[in-house]
């Protein structure tokens, strides 16, 4: 389940409501943690009280503490309320700022820490790489096609199902015989070329970013040579799968480790693009004062900095770049933006 689009991740980044705060909490709903009512109850009076303390410590005029007061029992009704399901979410983003007219309840894909920040604009931090690139998985056997596809409204889903008749191998023998296996493959390649015009049909319908195929090693040359140059250079490769009685969530799985290594593969090319930026002193920006300055000057492309480090303005940043449309990619156990104080950018222009 994912409610952040980049629209509202946009629109939560402008959020500057002046003298009022916002209300930043968010809710760990990792199954393994708190998949039992009476850890998740824990957790949610845990937060809540210490969203109490942090706004009592707030300084404010009576106006902001009347608001933030108001916010938190926004909060406190929600999430001790029955009004509201997070069926599906490892994770709860919720935004209150009642003087900017803003709340605003995210259910996410991913686990996150249960945090409370009350501050002048909205903590987004935890939110970066909820929107990462829309994948498509298909499913292809001799006679099946299943197309799994990130939804907008979150998770993946089941969104095409194509199932042509292919004629059952026997044993005539001889001449006969050959004939008909020559039917049975010719009808295999016409089915091949139709899951090829759906896959590319679906995807100028609704765009996506990535392609795993899910395929038998001997069909899958066949149909990478149908597949549309536009789908071809999404592709990620191919996978194990049991086509035909796989369920979403097992499909996603045996297609993990390909879309981990296009992960790792998309960071090291940007790494090698910010390494080669800094050397031809073009095109990138390392550390504090330039990637702020890049930043004034709306030439981000990208925003990479090291998660969980301390850095001055990390959080402003975070927002200009969204704000801008740029891509906002933390990087965890990865020393390369440790010389440039933890931050870095790739530029337009």
């Amino acid at each position: 389940m994912n409610d952040l689009d980049n629209v509202r991740l946009r629109r939560l980044a402008a959020l500057r409501p002046g003298g009022a705060r916002v209300l930043s909490i968010y809710v760990d709903l990792d199954p393994a943690q708190f998949g039992t009512q009476p850890a998740r109850a824990s957790q949610i009076s845990s937060l809540l009280d210490e969203a109490d303390r942090r706004a009592r410590e707030t300084q404010l005029d009576h106006a902001a503490r009347v608001a933030l007061r108001a916010d938190l029992d926004r909060v406190r009704e929600l999430l001790r309320g029955n009004g509201f399901s997070a069926k599906g979410a490892h994770g709860l983003a919720i935004f209150a700022c009642g003087p900017a007219d803003v709340f605003e309840v995210l259910r996410l894909p991913e686990a996150v820490p249960g945090t409370v920040v009350i501050d002048e604009a909205p903590w987004l931090d935890p939110l970066v790489g909820c929107t990462g690139p829309r994948r498509c998985l298909a499913l292809v056997s001799r006679r099946t096609l299943r197309v799994l596809l990130d939804h907008r409204d979150g998770g993946m889903r089941e969104v095409a199902e194509v199932v042509d008749e292919v004629h059952g191998q026997h044993d005539q023998g001889g001449w006969s015989q050959a004939r008909y296996e020559r039917s049975i493959e010719e009808d295999v390649r016409k089915h091949l070329g139709r899951a090829a015009r759906v896959l590319f049909e679906r995807h100028q319908r609704e765009p996506f970013d990535l392609l795993a195929v899910g395929a038998a090693p001997e069909l899958w040359p066949e149909l990478e040579r149908e597949l549309h140059p536009y789908l071809r250079e999404r592709t990620l490769g191919r996978f194990d799968v049991d086509v035909e009685h796989a369920t979403v969530e097992e499909a996603l799985g045996c297609a993990q480790a390909l879309l981990e290594r296009a992960q790792e593969q998309r960071v090291r090319e940007l790494l090698d693009r910010l390494q080669a930026g800094l050397a031809g002193g073009e095109r990138a920006a390392g550390g504090v004062e330039a990637v702020q300055e890049a930043l004034l000057e709306r030439r981000v492309e990208v925003l990479l900095y090291e998660a969980g480090r301390a850095i001055p303005g990390l959080e402003d940043a975070i927002a200009a770049a969204i704000e801008q449309s740029a891509a906002v990619v933390p990087l965890r156990d990865r020393p390369e933006l440790g010389p440039h104080g933890g931050i870095a950018a790739l530029l337009r222009f």
